[in-house]
């Protein structure tokens, strides 16, 4: 298994444009094969900065679950509407793997 990271600088004042994109993801992903972990807009600190995080079995699995997603209804179109209304500034992507599993169980203070 490995995680796709991607981080986005996108336009501050465009926030809300990225929260729809964001959602729009959370039910196509899935749909197309990855494990979506979520997506994440900026809080506090950064106003820019936002993250997309998902799970994929392997970069073949990845090549494969981006074909599908292109052809997607709602992908297509989420893909349009961000070229569209151009709120994301950079996109980076990345590649992990979790390295420290097995997760030692929570020790209660």
């Amino acid at each position: 298994m490995i995680t796709c990271f991607i981080r986005y600088e996108i336009d501050p004042f465009r926030r809300d444009a990225f929260a729809t994109y964001a959602q729009n993801w959370g039910q196509a992903i899935p749909r197309c094969g990855a494990d979506l972990i979520g997506y994440f807009g900026p809080h506090e600190g950064s106003s820019t900065t936002a993250y997309g995080v998902y799970n994929i079995e392997s970069l073949a699995a990845y090549e494969a679950y981006r074909a599908r997603l292109a052809i997607d209804p709602l992908g297509r179109e989420n893909y349009d509407f961000a070229r569209k209304e151009r709120f994301i500034l950079k996109e980076d992507r990345i590649f992990l793997k979790n390295v420290s599993l097995p997760h030692a169980p929570g020790i209660a203070p």
